[in-house]
């Protein structure tokens, strides 16, 4: 890559932490319904608890633009980057990640990454990520506890993009650490699933 390509490669980079920076859990509620979510609930920014604060419509809204914002970045770089700048298309994946997660504008505290997450699975791995919804959706269904959907869709993504992509693909690898921050921010979650403590049928 020329070092023009590199300053870009840098911007989207830069761009993709901006724009997965955007607290949209945060924003809509206050907007629609005059709810900050972080007095709701469990306090997260994430689709669920903006479903709990203005209903499913709400979360839904969330939901779709936690994955925009990790999409949209993505296929802008590849698009201007093509095939020779992966590296900063996975650069600007990873940015749009740690923004969700660690949001300047609210003091590094963000969500869970389970949506930002998802759309780039959607970039990277279609078919792993159709495979992660299906596993949420069923999970959901059975359990009525969206953290349990969330956890397994989340892992079925990671198989997905192992089986799909190869294990030694930085494809898989970038996947792998994906899904442990977003099981390592599920962890009280996942302390109440055992406890029995995780309340059922959210609105999500």
């Amino acid at each position: 890559m020329t070092h023009t390509d590199t300053l870009i490669g840098i911007a989207f980079t830069v761009l993709g932490y901006l724009s997965g920076s955007v607290p949209y859990g945060l924003v809509l509620p206050l907007l629609l319904v005059g709810v900050d979510v972080r007095t709701v609930g469990s306090g997260n920014i994430g689709a669920t608890n903006a479903a709990r604060a203005g209903g499913k419509a709400l979360g839904v809204a969330v939901f779709v633009l936690d994955v925009a914002k990790a999409v949209v970045p993505l296929l802008v770089a590849r698009a201007v980057l093509g095939e020779a700048g992966n590296f900063w298309v996975m650069a600007t994946a990873v940015a749009a990640f740690a923004g969700h997660l660690f949001p300047v504008w609210l003091g590094f505290k963000g969500g869970k990454g389970v949506a930002t997450g998802f759309g780039i699975f959607v970039v990277f791995s279609p078919w792993a990520a159709l495979a992660g919804l299906g596993a949420y959706l069923l999970l959901y269904a059975v359990t009525r506890v969206s953290s349990i959907g969330s956890l397994s869709g989340t892992l079925a993504c990671v198989v997905g993009v192992i089986v799909q992509q190869g294990i030694a693909s930085p494809v898989a690898w970038a996947a792998i650490c994906i899904g442990g921050m977003i099981w390592l921010r599920h962890r009280e979650n996942i302390r109440r699933i055992l406890s029995g403590e995780e309340k059922r049928k959210m609105k999500v």
